[in-house]
């Protein structure tokens, strides 16, 4: 019978050799001579993989180039499920290829790229085009939960497992138990938990905290991070065999600066979602000078910061926003609004609208922050904004959130 290898099967024929290697110190002749047997076969798949691959270079140079329009076009027609919006962008149209392909598979996706560049937004389009479409889609931020309740959070705990734990819980896996689990932030998981989640990809087991029970589950695993993990591999701060499960499907995600054939696009659809969520009459306008702008900025904070920067002059501006309603610290130099009063017996129009813009903002600010009490996180929720990029406003315009709490 003809054997023809994969790459993931190649890989865990690695992982395996390495993982005997790594425990048995000592071989003897019988020994070394059946890692050699291992590797020889090994070496005849990966001639077999790389012929193959050759032929598949040799096929895609010798199709005819189709723009990233027209296979963007082609998803739709063969009803391909997006979220969100997308340009025209060639690397992003390989990407949704490959998930298309992919996603009705069960085999884990690895996506990397810079924080705010849509790796929950992609997952999420995984999830829709998989078989798995109606059934639970679970995210955890794992970033964002006390290390000594995180294997509580994922896998769940029986009464009694510690103080606190006054009855049995369901941890996230359980609960996307039939559908998919995006795990955000993976690199910032412990090593611990990280063998708790390569027994998860191997067995599909789980272990509650505080049980000796095995519970079986069926959940697809996305996972996602802005860390450099072959880095963290090198560190010990990440293991191998868990990096080569989860990345046998790998993404990466290229940050918005290089992809500004989507800002147009992406600036327009979320000035029709502030318009909604902000309850205005109509989506605000952007002038030609602010439009320049915002396909020439760099976006060190990607499309995250795109949404902030949208969202700022949803609220600020009438009905066309202009280069003013930006904020300090990323408006151009000669339209910062001036420290000092101009010196003249009045003031001009224009400076009048800049301070008005900037005491309207820092109304707003007080204003939600009386309704929050205070309270920074859930403000930032509410405003689906960045936390730390809501403390630097309430830093500009001087408003402590302690004056709000009760």
């Amino acid at each position: 019978m003809y054997y023809t290898p994969s790459l993931s099967k190649t890989l865990d024929r690695i992982e395996n050799i390495r993982s005997g290697l790594r425990w048995t110190p000592h071989l003897d002749r019988d020994g070394i001579q059946k890692v050699f047997r291992q590797m020889n076969d090994l070496r005849q798949d990966m001639l077999i993989l790389s012929s193959s691959e050759r032929y598949n270079q040799k096929q895609k140079t010798s199709a005819p180039a189709i723009s990233a329009k027209q296979r963007i076009k082609a998803l739709a027609d063969r009803n391909f499920v997006f979220k969100g919006v997308f340009g025209e962008n060639p690397k992003i149209s390989e990407i949704l290829e490959i998930i298309e392909k992919t996603a009705k598979t069960d085999m884990p996706i690895l996506i990397q790229g810079e924080s705010g560049t849509g790796k929950e937004l992609l997952s999420a389009i995984v999830h829709a085009n998989s078989h798995r479409a109606e059934r639970p889609f679970v995210t955890v931020n794992c970033g964002a939960i006390v290390p000594t309740l995180l294997e509580s959070e994922l896998f769940g705990h029986v009464r009694g497992a510690f103080t606190g734990a006054v009855k049995d819980r369901k941890g996230k896996f359980e609960t996307a138990d039939q559908g998919t689990i995006f795990l955000d932030e993976i690199a910032e998981l412990p090593l611990e938990s990280q063998v708790k989640l390569l027994r998860v990809l191997e067995s599909g087991d789980i272990q509650r905290v505080g049980s000796d029970e095995m519970i079986r589950v069926n959940t697809r695993i996305v996972a996602a991070t802005h860390r450099n993990l072959h880095k963290m591999m090198s560190e010990g701060k990440f293991r191998e065999d868990l990096y080569y499960r989860l990345s046998v499907i790998s993404l990466t995600l290229p940050p918005l600066r290089e992809r500004r054939d989507e800002i147009g696009v992406l600036s327009d659809y979320l000035c029709k979602e502030a318009a909604e969520k902000l309850n205005r009459p109509e989506q605000i306008g952007l002038s030609p000078k602010l439009r320049n702008f915002l396909m020439d900025y760099a976006y060190p904070g990607n499309i995250r910061e795109l949404k902030n920067i949208i969202y700022r002059i949803s609220c600020l501006a009438e009905d066309t926003a202009d280069i003013s309603h930006l904020p300090d610290m990323i408006r151009p130099p000669s339209e910062q609004i001036p420290k000092k009063p101009i010196v003249m017996n009045c003031i001009s129009l224009e400076h009048a609208r800049k301070t008005a813009s900037e005491a309207a903002e820092r109304q707003f600010l007080e204003d939600q922050l009386r309704k929050t009490k205070g309270n920074v996180t859930v403000l930032a929720k509410q405003l689906d904004m960045n936390r730390s990029y809501l403390q630097t406003l309430l830093k500009k315009q001087g408003v402590k959130p302690s004056d709000f709490k009760k």
